[in-house]
């Protein structure tokens, strides 16, 4: 019979599963608060005090499998981490947020989907390109014909 792991305090993946039980019962909580109706008439609540309910089982599994398991601690997590990307992409994506208003939404997306895609997974340049092109065209279409959605057009009015 194969011997459980020691319970121990550092373990990453028992405090991720308190956490989400916190948020989870907040969630239930708020749900309460804002009524929850009948399932033929759903109040605001409704939802999300089953989401709550759903976030808390998840939670308690994530605690049963870290306590029964075992799991990595804290320091484990970080070890040989590289740094370079993550900090690359939020330093594009604050650029992008504040890029986004005077530009417009397709010409602030086509270079920032160019950098991602470029620098997360590089694709080749010939496909990179016409990516970075099509995808922000696509969604600007959907939202803006299809959904009529106002995208911000920029100092250039395009879009």
């Amino acid at each position: 019979m194969p011997t459980r792991p020691p319970f121990r305090l550092n373990n990453s993946e028992l405090w991720t599963g308190v956490i989400g039980l916190a948020l989870g019962t907040f969630v239930i909580q708020s749900g309460l608060k804002l009524k929850l109706g009948t399932i033929n008439d759903p109040g605001s609540g409704f939802m999300l005090f089953y989401i709550g309910i759903l976030m808390c089982g998840f939670a308690v599994t994530i605690i049963l499998a870290s306590v029964t398991e075992g799991g990595p601690t804290f320091g484990s997590r970080w070890e040989d981490a590289r740094w370079s990307k993550p900090v690359l992409i939020i330093a594009c994506l604050i650029a992008y947020a504040f890029a986004l208003e005077p530009l417009g939404f397709l010409i602030a997306t086509m270079p920032l989907m160019l950098l991602l895609l470029r620098i997360v997974d590089p694709v080749r340049w010939t496909l990179a390109i016409p990516l970075a092109i099509a995808a922000p065209l696509a969604v600007w279409w959907v939202l803006k014909h299809g959904l009529a959605i106002m995208l911000p057009s920029g100092v250039f009015e395009i879009g």
